[in-house]
C-alpha cells in the first residue's frame, strides 16, 4: 500500500489522507505459463513510485488480475525506497551505471534546464524530485532494465564530505 500522512482538515479533523509516495506505471505485460492443462495466464507490473523529496523505489509482481499485480508491486516498491541526494536541483556529479543489457549516463544540468530524458529513466527522475538533469539511455531498450539502471545510477551519487 503506498504510504500516507495525515494533512489537518477544519471540517472534519483526521479524516482527510494525502499520498505521501506518488506512483507510476512504467510496463504492464500478459505473461502465459505453459502448464499440463494448457496456458496459464497472469499479468507482470513495473511500478515507481517517489515522494518527489529524493526519495525512489520500484517495484515489479505477477498477478492473476491487473489490479493484483500493481499491488503487489506497490507493496514491494514501499520496500526498495532509496535516499538520493539533491543538490540545487540537480544531482551533485556525472554518473553512468549498468544493469544487464541496459546503460544510463547522469549528467547535473543547470538551473532553468529541466529534466531532459526519455522512457523509464524520465520516469524515474520526475519521481525522485530532480529538477535540472539530462540522462541518456544507451544499450537496452528494455523499460525494466532501463528503470533498474537508473536506480543503480542514483544509488552510486555521492556528497562531498
Amino acid at each position: 500500500m503506498v504510504k500516507e500522512k495525515r494533512i489537518k482538515s477544519k471540517s472534519l479533523p483526521g479524516l482527510r489522507t494525502e499520498p505521501e509516495f506518488a506512483q507510476q506505471l512504467v510496463d504492464l505485460a500478459r505473461v502465459t505459463r505453459v502448464v499440463k492443462g494448457g496456458k496459464r495466464l497472469s499479468f507482470r507490473a513495473c511500478i515507481v513510485i517517489g515522494n518527489h523529496k529524493g526519495e525512489v523505489g520500484t517495484g515489479i509482481a505477477k498477478g492473476m488480475d491487473v489490479s493484483i499485480a500493481v499491488e503487489k508491486a506497490v507493496r514491494k516498491a514501499n520496500k526498495n525506497l532509496i535516499k538520493i541526494p539533491i543538490i540545487n536541483d540537480t544531482i551533485p556529479h556525472w554518473v553512468k551505471a549498468k544493469y544487464g543489457a541496459a546503460k544510463v549516463l547522469l549528467r547535473p544540468a543547470s538551473k532553468g534546464h529541466g529534466i531532459v530524458a526519455g522512457g523509464a529513466a524520465r520516469t524515474v527522475l520526475l519521481l525522485t524530485g530532480i529538477k535540472n538533469i539530462t540522462a541518456k539511455i544507451l544499450g537496452s531498450k528494455n523499460k525494466i532494465n532501463n528503470v533498474q539502471a537508473t536506480l543503480k545510477a542514483l544509488e552510486m551519487l555521492k556528497l562531498k564530505e
